[in-house]
């Protein structure tokens, strides 16, 4: 039998009122009294019902987190720190996947829907920076994540791709490699993940004074293991020659690996590799995957903090925040030196 609100007031010698002030967070309470019923709550295993509360209070403890696709193992890893650091503070988490898609992007900002949640984490694959306008008409609180709109009007948390992207190429370089390629460019993209991460790499060819060599660079459509590998297939059958591999995500970094292994090639011998993200397969990879921890748990504890700002202050003017998580480098058998 469930326990209800009248179970709480009779255990506590209080009114169900009193109770319900507890429950609420009603300020004008005394302590020993606010104590008594919590420890009713406890003793009873009481859960309010958060439905008839958010009612009351015109929130629902419900938060929007919006990606392109789970499939993608960092999004899928990244939702998952969503939901602990927003269980962490009482929130639930409704997990929306925009598909990469403009219009469905667009439309997931709106709609009846969205009457539903206190707020949205929201991570664009198809807008951008152009497009910054479209959330000024976004009434529920909103902080974006990705690399897709800088400067908008609200709060953005995000990784350092192009600094990731240079401290991985620059690992290669200190272990010896000069002919590093590249897996995951998208042609023509100076703004998001691919464009970011390409610009890193050059950068720390040219710290090195390694000339860019626009063969050894493999563009994919989707950064998946399907991506990787067959931009690996085309690298190899060019002729080009290689001894390092910057992968611009795990996945694509063990479909490269995968295609090399079968084309005779030891890593990290012949081919030092580090891919990008950290996700938690790389850690039983054979060889294990070097790679770059971008703080996907700081992302999402930041992220709902400022997101929890936003809701508890209506109407309240707060200037757009821009955070940055701290990365380090994850040095593991697929980028040692090699055995002679």
């Amino acid at each position: 039998m469930s326990i209800t609100m009248h179970d709480v007031a009779r255990l506590a010698g209080v009114s169900i009122k009193t109770v319900s002030n507890v429950v609420n967070d009603y300020p004008h309470i005394r302590p020993e009294t606010r104590d008594r019923v919590n420890s009713a709550i406890d003793e009873l295993g009481y859960r309010p019902n958060l439905i008839a509360r958010g009612l009351r209070s015109g929130r629902t403890g419900v938060i929007s987190l919006i990606i392109p696709d789970l499939r993608n193992a960092y999004f899928a890893e990244l939702a998952d720190v969503v939901m602990r650091a927003a269980d962490a503070q009482g929130l639930s988490v409704i997990i929306e996947q925009s598909g990469a898609d403009r219009d469905r992007e667009i439309g997931l900002l709106g709609g009846e829907r969205k009457q539903k949640v206190d707020g949205i984490l929201y991570s664009a694959l198809a807008l951008g920076e152009d497009d910054a306008h479209i959330l000024n008409d976004v009434t529920t609180p909103l902080v974006l994540l990705g690399e897709r709109i800088f400067h908008g009007p609200t709060d953005h948390v995000t990784m350092q791709n192009t600094e990731g992207a240079r401290a991985a190429t620059a690992h290669l370089i200190a272990l010896g490699r000069t002919r590093i390629a590249v897996v995951g460019a998208h042609r023509g993209e100076v703004i998001g993940s691919a464009g970011l991460r390409l610009a890193g790499y050059r950068e720390a060819l040219a710290d090195a004074g390694i000339a860019y060599d626009d063969e050894l660079v493999g563009e994919v459509g989707g950064w998946y293991r399907s991506g990787g590998a067959q931009a690996m297939r085309l690298l190899l059958d060019s002729g080009a020659k290689f001894d390092g591999l910057v992968a611009f995500n795990d996945s694509m970094a063990l479909g490269a690996m995968r295609v090399m292994q079968e084309a005779g090639l030891r890593i990290p011998d012949d081919v030092a590799v580090i891919g990008y993200d950290d996700i938690d397969e790389t850690r039983y990879t054979l060889p294990t995957l070097s790679t770059i921890d971008p703080g996907k748990e700081e992302i999402a504890e930041v992220a709902v903090r400022f997101l929890l700002e936003r809701i508890g202050n209506p109407g309240a003017v707060i200037e757009p925040r821009e955070h940055l998580a701290a990365y380090r480098v994850v040095v593991r058998e697929s980028s040692t030196l090699p055995q002679n």
